[in-house]
């Protein structure tokens, strides 16, 4: 079992979603978060002052896979959230070694879906 998190652009959640569902990849955590990579913030310009803001708004998935459902996981997360740009994000891919669903009690690869 994998537990896959990718950092992706906002406007490129509803692309990534829709791989992921031809994927047959239905279940997932989507949360709004803060940071920034190489393209460290941006920078903007207000009432003539140049300003740099440290943070971006970012889209952060939270999928757990077995193993078979890695690659195609990976590779609709890529699909759908590639511009070719600086700031498409990353997916990390980290071992999942117990998972649990609270309504049933099954345990492992049973309870992911």
């Amino acid at each position: 079992m994998k537990l896959i998190i990718a950092i992706i652009q906002p406007y490129k959640l509803e692309e990534v979603k829709k791989e992921l569902y031809k994927a047959e990849v239905n279940l997932m955590t989507v949360s709004e978060v803060l940071g920034h990579g190489r393209q460290k913030g941006v920078t903007e310009v207000y009432r003539g002052v140049k300003e740099t803001g440290n943070l971006l708004r970012k889209i952060r998935l939270e999928i757990a896979v077995n193993d078979d459902f890695v690659k195609k996981t990976v590779d609709a997360i890529i699909s759908g959230a590639r511009t070719g740009e600086t700031g498409d994000g990353k997916i990390f891919v980290l071992d999942l070694p117990e998972c649990i669903r609270i309504r049933t009690g099954e345990t492992g690869k049973e309870a992911i879906g």
